[in-house]
């Protein structure tokens, strides 16, 4: 079986190399040295933002929202992953939907001022497949009209645009370091933030908002262990390789897939260093998905419907129409993607397709 993703796994002999050293010091979780390393070649690596890390992506969406101090009405976008609508949901915000582009199902900038209400605080925008949002557009948005900005940016590390990381927009930008992601520490994500008084309170809200003996806040547990940490020191060196390898498959893909009137998304920034986080194609109708999805599982090869379903028609919270979500989710699927899988399993899955189509 050929899945959708795959997680890289550095040499053992190098990882074992941590381990060893957390067993000496017998420190295994508790913002160790593991942790203060990875967060200092994090900020590093940001061009010295300030990176908090923590147990995942979906705790940092929630802090994030907390740390802002945000309530009522929180814009978003009904095209990500369901954590970014969860999230709001789970601090008691209101997810108020604006529909994305049509050319790089990020959300449209264009459509964000005529759903700000008085009760509006926030815009959490989400880098789709790590292509950028209008994150000039949207500052100036916020700066209107006094409203806070958060990217959820799970898809988004080692992405640069405007000569910045793309990460480093927004009050806050979330990060997903799960297993399936370019960067991963096994479980973990991040806050990045250019701000040092926040950078304090996001520490405090993820490790139960004391220090010692004095209590300043409310927190919960969102730290994350010497392990994980160990595992995104093994891997932040290769990012570039990474992304060298995930580009030259994404070049067969494009290739040998041209001629079926595919559609992908479609980047409108020239500045723009992507990272081939994904591959995602959209089909020319839902019937056309449903028919290469089952044709490339009878060959074993496993695909994803990534996102679907719009967000704003989850079955435990709807919102407004959005067309251009709703009609993109149904058709596009992510096809397998990562820096170990060979070109020429790459060539035989894109003539499959082909074979379907046809």
């Amino acid at each position: 079986m050929i899945n959708v993703t795959k997680a890289y796994l550095p040499p053992l002999a190098e990882y074992s190399q941590y381990l060893e050293g957390i067993w000496e010091r017998g420190w295994l979780t508790n913002n160790g040295p593991l942790v203060q390393q990875l967060e200092t070649d994090l900020n590093q690596y940001l061009d010295g933002s300030q990176v908090q890390f923590l147990s995942n992506g979906t705790i940092a969406l929630q802090i994030a929202i907390k740390a802002l101090d945000l309530s009522g009405e929180i814009i978003t976008t009904p095209f990500s992953y369901v954590a970014t609508t969860t999230a709001i949901l789970w601090e008691n915000c209101e997810p108020v939907f604006v529909d994305i582009e049509d050319q790089t199902f990020c959300i449209d900038a264009a459509k964000i001022e005529a759903a700000i209400t008085p009760r509006t605080t926030a815009i959490l925008a989400t880098h789709v497949y790590g292509y950028p949002c209008d994150v000039l557009a949207i500052e100036s948005i916020a700066q209107r009209h006094n409203l806070k900005v958060i990217y959820d940016g799970a898809h988004a590390f080692g992405v640069r645009v405007h000569g910045r990381p793309l990460l480093s927009y927004g009050d806050l930008a979330t990060c997903s370091f799960h297993a399936t992601k370019l960067f991963h520490t096994v479980e973990g994500g991040a806050i990045v933030m250019n701000d040092e008084e926040l950078a304090r309170n996001v520490w405090l809200y993820k490790s139960f908002g004391h220090i010692g003996d004095e209590y300043f806040t409310l927190g919960v547990n969102g730290k994350n262990s010497e392990f994980h940490a160990a595992m995104g020191l093994c891997n932040l060196p290769r990012v570039s390789e990474f992304i060298r390898q995930r580009q030259q498959l994404a070049t067969i893909y494009t290739s040998e897939l041209a001629g079926l009137g595919l559609q992908y998304p479609a980047p409108a920034e020239p500045s723009l260093e992507y990272n081939y986080a994904y591959f995602p194609i959209v089909f020319a109708s839902e019937s056309q998905m449903h028919q290469v999805k089952e044709y490339l599982l009878s060959h074993e090869i496993s695909t994803r419907r990534y996102f679907f379903p719009s967000l704003n028609k989850l079955p435990y919270h709807t919102g407004a129409d959005c067309p251009i979500s709703e009609d993109i989710s149904r058709r596009v699927l992510c096809l397998p993607f990562y820096q170990d899988l060979a070109p020429a399993d790459v060539r035989r899955i894109a003539q499959l397709i082909q074979a379907a189509c046809r």
